[in-house]
């Protein structure tokens, strides 16, 4: 009994770790098979030993809050589901019953509100039990209906989710590969939940309804929810109506689709369509029993395990990356899968030569799955591949990754170089990946200041292989045209850690764009800019304080003018000032209009009433919405569209 409670704290430390990183849109220190591997054998313990750990993942879902947005408790809980991955159960499971299957969409759960045909409230799974407010983001949805014809209040669920195309394009323009980002879900997954809403825009997110938690309407089938859904203009899950006899051929017919989807699925749900069947089986503690999730059995092929490639990163991790023996898996041709990091290379007891059986975990992303034979002979490198330099194993969350500590390996500077060229840095063209590798080969760049002496070797550059005169030249005229940067850009080249280039356009505002305030800034000072937290503050004032650092900086100020963006000469009214809007509007078409001229006088706009807003406009002042009642109890003014023009001079 003893050992078996150990495991289970074990299992239940590595897979509540793993859940964290994985819904906090970060990255991924496991496979979904891995997982799920844990997952059950956690489950079998607790059956075996009576015993259930309060904070195990079989009876908590989803992730802990831990942004900035507002938090708000879910009046229906969010509850996940339980799985299969055998037919004939989702055959036993429906029995003579009919059952509506649908697409298992892989994003984020968002909880939307409509009031009186608006929306006015959307808020994410959180914890399940507590969410995040991200009703302003929820409004750039590309596809989501902010008015509908149903003016009773309406709660409904769906999946917030990036398309692999849009995915795709985002990444495209990543010049970094270390800046990637790892699959929809988490870019998703980071989209939805971010502080600003214009980022979220971008980011293309599609919103599918499935399911309605609240409303007016009497329904007797979970398909005529559907179909009232779309008729209300969402966008709804792809779905059929099965029973016991059809099911495993429309499960086929998926499995056939998935390969093809322009949206990242992991499995079907299937639920019975009578409702009232469905609510009378009531719920276990995590589990409603009206669903079921189907998880693909992923097609698994065995093959040998011929190399692991380590990829050195201008971070300084080190990544192993399996080769092996090409095999097919879901119709694509496989020949190497990422092994992620230490620990799991330590897990599957790795070993060339060992015979491994590989899959594609979701249908895509090629995975080990296991290794039959565990000779545990696989050496972790002792020096790094591109430096030569020793390397260390570091820890941390109880996961190890191999590191170069080696600020001089090439690897670094040449992800670094990339990094600083980028279009959204320096805007460099003609310093691909390749050219950067060359001229630090040759030295003629050690740093980022040498770029703007590039010309001191014209000859040797001219003369190299697949360059040439004209190449020169145009490098040039790029390297010069550079010499003017906004100086958010200029910061974001640097490559500090957790840096971005949103991140660095409110730092430099924050400082009015004075390099040499920016480069003093404590970190007390900077926890204080809206948006940014301790670690990034860390990171800023440890780059800061690093002597080569202040020095490379000092050498490129006299090579470089900094810009910022043009001032704005609006007087600004508005500033310090909070402002909601809701309802329709009389002198702007759209509430984007207004929203841009209360920020570009000094204001900020809110999606929801906290102690914080100054003013609600709503042109029914007098009405029972949940905004003004929110209003009333926090003592927020509510004024009129008319009152507020007047009241702050706003031109129209």
């Amino acid at each position: 009994m003893a050992s078996s409670t150990e495991r289970m704290k074990e299992l239940v430390d590595i897979l509540n770790n793993a859940s964290k990183v994985y819904y906090q849109g970060k990255d991924e220190i496991m496979s979904n098979l891995e997982y799920d591997s844990l997952y059950d054998e956690l489950l079998d313990l607790e059956k075996s030993t009576g015993v259930t750990l309060s904070n195990s993942p079989t009876v908590n879902v989803g992730y802990e809050v831990v942004s900035e947005l507002p938090k708000e408790r879910h009046l229906h809980p969010v509850l996940s589901l339980d799985k299969t991955k055998d037919v004939s159960e989702l055959e036993n499971w429906l029995h003579n019953r009919e059952g509506v299957l649908s697409w298992k969409l892989d994003g984020l759960t968002v909880v939307l509100t409509y009031e009186q045909g608006e929306l006015v409230k959307a808020v994410t799974r959180g914890n399940g039990e507590i969410g995040e407010v991200i009703t302003a983001n929820a409004k750039t949805f590309v596809n989501i209906p902010l008015s509908i014809p149903y003016k009773e209040k309406l709660v409904i669920r769906g999946e917030a989710l990036i398309k692999y195309s849009d995915f795709e394009k985002i990444n495209d323009t990543i010049v970094n590969p270390d800046d990637k980002y790892k699959n929809p879900r988490n870019l998703c997954s980071g989209s939805v939940r971010q502080l600003n809403s214009e980022i979220t825009a971008k980011r293309h997110v599609y919103f599918i309804a499935y399911s309605i938690l609240e409303s007016g309407e009497s329904f007797m089938l979970n398909s005529e929810i559907l179909v009232w859904l779309k008729n209300q203009g969402f966008d709804v899950v792809g779905h059929d109506i099965v029973n016991s006899d059809t099911i495993a051929d429309v499960v086929h017919e998926y499995s056939v689709k998935i390969a093809s989807n322009d949206f990242p699925s992991d499995g079907l749900v299937l639920e019975y369509n009578d409702i009232a069947y469905g609510q009378s089986l009531g719920r276990t503690a995590k589990f409603p029993r009206h669903s079921i999730a189907f998880k693909w059995a992923d097609e698994v092929a065995t093959t040998t395990l011929t190399d692991v490639f380590w990829s050195a990163s201008r971070t300084g991790l080190i990544n192993p990356v399996a080769i092996f023996e090409p095999v097919e898996l879901e119709g694509t041709t496989v020949s190497r899968a990422s092994v992620h990091n230490v620990s799991i290379v330590k897990e599957l007891e790795l070993g060339i030569g060992d015979r491994i059986n590989v899959y594609k975990a979701n249908m895509i992303i090629p995975q080990i799955a296991e290794n039959l034979t565990k000779s545990g002979s696989l050496i972790i490198p002792e020096t790094c591949p591109v430096c030569g330099e020793k390397t260390v194993i570091k820890e941390e969350n109880g996961v190890k990754t191999l590191f170069c500590p080696n600020d001089g390996c090439l690897a670094k500077q040449i992800k670094s170089f990339t990094h600083f060229v980028g279009r959204q840095a320096m805007n460099i063209d003609g310093l691909s990946e390749a050219t950067i590798e060359k001229f630090i080969a040759c030295s003629f760049i050690k740093d980022f200041d040498d770029i703007y002496h590039i010309d001191r070797h014209e000859e040797a550059i001219v003369s190299m292989p697949g360059f040439g005169r004209k190449s020169f030249d145009n490098l040039i005229t790029s390297v010069n045209n550079s010499r003017k940067v906004n100086l958010a850009n200029f910061i974001y080249s640097l490559g500090i850690i957790g840096i971005g280039l949103a991140n660095a356009k409110v730092i430099c505002k924050y400082f009015n764009y004075n390099l040499d305030d920016l480069m003093k800034a404590s970190q007390d000072v900077l926890v204080a800019i809206d948006g940014i937290g301790e670690v990034l503050a860390e990171e800023w004032v440890s780059y800061m304080s690093d002597e080569k650092n202040i020095s490379l900086i000092n050498k490129l100020k006299n090579e470089l003018t900094f810009e910022k963006p043009e001032e704005n000469t609006t007087k600004q009214s508005l500033s310090g000032i909070n402002v909601v809007i809701t309802g329709s509007l009389e002198h702007f078409s759209s509430r984007t209009i207004l929203k841009n001229i209360i920020e570009n006088m000094g204001g900020k706009v809110t999606g929801s009433v906290t102690g914080k807003t100054n003013y609600l406009i709503n042109n029914d002042v007098s009405s029972g919405s949940s905004k003004n009642k929110k209003a009333k109890e926090l003592g927020v003014t509510i004024v009129s569209e008319n009152d507020f023009i007047d009241k702050f001079q706003i031109d129209y």
